[in-house]
Formats: structure tokens, sequence, C-alpha cells
């Protein structure tokens, strides 16, 4: 999320654009309304899920990376760890049969993709 820019505000326009593509996207778990780092979980198909988290860019523009793609469970286990260590975390999930997750910001993925 840019720092200029609150996390709620922030979070309305990610579900804002998933709508407007065609998908379905909810609010799983609302963290810091101003400050609040956000996880991303795209559901695809049969299941598979990716999982989007802010990367660490100390000095620039925000970024997100992709962790490596997996079962829903997978997923929800990882939210689950973020989760319990982090309380100002926001959780959205995105269900997009094409496997959109509607970022504006840079994405880094993870090797092999």
């Amino acid at each position: 999320m840019p720092r200029e820019i609150p996390t709620h505000l922030w979070v309305s326009a990610l579900l804002r654009r998933a709508s407007l593509g065609g998908a379905f996207a909810t609010i799983v778990h609302r963290g810091d309304a101003d400050r609040g780092d956000v996880l991303v979980k795209v559901m695809r198909a049969r299941g598979e899920a990716d999982l989007y988290a802010p990367a660490f860019n100390p000095e620039g523009p925000t970024e997100f990376e992709q962790l490596s793609a997996q079962d829903e469970a997978g997923v929800d286990s990882v939210i689950a760890r973020r989760r319990s260590s982090d309380r100002d975390l926001w959780v959205v999930e995105i269900e997009d049969s094409q496997g959109r997750n509607f970022l504006t910001e840079p994405v880094r993925r993870p090797n092999g993709y």
C-alpha cells in the first residue's frame, strides 16, 4: 500500500477493481485502518490459490511478491501464521477463474514463474 494512502482506501479501490473486472472480492479480516499491511488471496478453479504479500522495499514504491502457488489449505495456513504475529494485517480474498490479482503495484514473481 502506498504510504500516503490509508489502508482502508487502498483496500476499497482493490475491491472496486475486482468487481469491475467481473471477479468477487471480499475482506476476510480487517486490520489497522490507516497503516495495516494487506495479504491478497486469489482463488482460481479447482481449489488452486495464490497469495500476494507486500515485499520489503524501504526506499521505493510499494511492491508485492507472489508467494508460491498452493492449494487453498496451504495458503490459508500461511495467512493464519501471519495473522497470529500481526494484528494490524488485512486479508482480502478474490475469486477469479482467470487468477487475476487486480493489484496495480509491481509484483515480484517466485523463482520459476
